[in-house]
């Protein structure tokens, strides 16, 4: 993982050694690594810096991201099919927005000007569209937009069918810039515009799918949104961890509050050379007023803790959900393209007669093989190392081998979020009628017994 901090060392790579990757086709592993690599320098630089960085094999600026800004539908450019008026109205949003007018004007503006006129879809597009370009100079700019403008979205997209538009409609604005893609909708999710659900829809919606295999896109989002899912449930955890240490606290503090108070009220104290019960009226006073504040003070704990659990049970059911989402997506995707099931079960069986070291295995090796001269596992290559004249896994099966690959990665990566709605997958998805391999990854990846199949 060296090229991971190659920014330390002005990128200065030996890009020669890799140029045999145009070679290949489009979606011979080696290639997608090559191109996701230098997509990832230009986020830590920028494009002309990167691309200075490969003049010893400049032919590998065809794997270069696009140089391209923001692609804005109402922009009033020539290759841009948009009418004048959807232009105009366009102009006039974003001179609202300059002008400061407030959320609630916006949206009776839309629902009394443009809706009527334009319908559900353009009016989607045309206020989504210009809000993501009066946001898109920097992430700040973003961040303002979607905390003053979050609720005009989140009323043009109040169900899910809604948001997959609203995601598409981000994608379409920054198809030339994936980070600032991933960047949007992680945003946007995170100030509940979109469900992790509605981004599982988009990610596995035909454009998306077909670039699966070579593109980490849509998988860079797809992580995201389960990441954000997986850690809200962790921060509930630690909360609930941490009230229930409170609470206890709490009551030791109540318990000893009302220990001392009942003490104190059962002294006998000489008044006037006479004995009355209770201690020094000053000090019962405010023994009393302790005792009903630790009193209190349990209750909001109790309440807190009675709150986060039920926040916490309505996540793991959104979790469960997700989840059988996400494997559904799979089971259906891989079983429209995977060879037939009745067939040996094996990756060998994607692979052409005579396939490629680099494609993607979803079993874990039962030994691993190893050179006995350098101790190098038999079937590694150094980096850059060409081991054929070409790559001869045909796309069809590399890109089953690569949505499986991506399987077992987010199987091991989430198993102990999975483990627990394991009954439920069991029951809907991880059936017979799934295919073998869509469960042989699955299964790798979250370390089950095989002869479970």
């Amino acid at each position: 993982n060296s090229w991971l901090h190659r920014s330390n060392f002005q990128f200065i790579w030996p890009w020669e050694e890799w140029a045999y990757v145009l070679d290949l086709p489009k979606w011979a592993p080696q290639r997608v690594f090559v191109q996701e690599v230098l997509e990832r320098e230009v986020r830590l630089s920028y494009w002309d810096k990167i691309k200075q960085s490969i003049e010893n094999a400049p032919a590998l600026e065809e794997l270069l991201p696009p140089k391209g800004g923001p692609n804005f539908k109402y922009s009033g450019a020539d290759d841009q099919e948009k009418t004048e008026q959807e232009q105009a109205l366009s102009a006039e949003l974003s001179n609202k927005v300059k002008g400061r007018q407030t959320a609630r004007e916006i949206i009776l503006w839309i629902e009394e000007t443009v809706y009527p006129i334009h319908g559900q879809e353009i009016t989607l597009s045309l206020v989504i569209q210009t809000l993501l370009d009066i946001g898109s100079k920097s992430f700040t700019h973003l961040i303002t937009v979607l905390e003053r403008y979050g609720q005009v979205m989140a009323k043009l997209c109040s169900d899910q069918d809604k948001q997959v538009m609203l995601i598409s409609e981000v994608g379409s604005y920054w198809k030339n810039n994936a980070q600032m893609t991933a960047i949007t909708i992680d945003r946007m999710m995170g100030y509940r515009l979109i469900s992790n659900l509605a981004i599982v829809r988009w990610v596995f919606s035909p454009e998306n799918i077909e670039q699966f295999h070579i593109s980490d896109r849509p998988w860079e989002v797809l992580r995201n949104a389960v990441s954000k899912t997986y850690n809200r449930i962790t921060d509930l955890r630690k909360e609930i961890s941490s009230l229930k240490k409170s609470v206890v606290s709490a009551e030791e503090a109540a318990s000893k509050a009302k220990a001392d108070l009942e003490a104190a009220e059962s002294k006998l104290t000489l008044v006037e050379g006479e004995p009355v019960l209770g201690e020094n009226p000053t000090k019962l006073k405010h023994l009393k007023s302790a005792a009903e504040k630790t009193k209190e003070e349990t209750v909001s704990m109790h309440d807190s803790l009675e709150a986060k659990e039920a926040l916490f049970a309505r996540a793991l059911d959104e979790n469960e959900v997700l989840f059988l989402s996400l494997y559904k997506n799979f089971s259906n995707v891989l079983m429209e393209r995977l060879p037939d099931a009745s067939g040996d079960g094996t990756l060998q069986s994607l692979k052409s007669v005579n396939g490629d070291s680099m494609a993607v295995d979803i079993e874990e090796p039962s030994t691993m093989e190893v050179d006995d001269e350098n101790e190098r596992p038999k079937k590694s290559q150094s980096n850059g190392g060409k081991t054929t004249n070409g790559y001869n896994v045909r796309e069809k099966e590399q890109w089953c081998l690569s949505t499986l690959g991506y399987v077992k990665a987010f199987s091991r990566q989430y198993a102990s979020e999975i483990w627990p709605h394991i009954e439920k997958l069991d029951a809907e998805v991880f059936t017979e009628d799934a295919h073998t391999l869509f469960r042989k990854a699955v299964y790798s990846g979250l370390r089950r017994l095989s002869n479970e199949l």
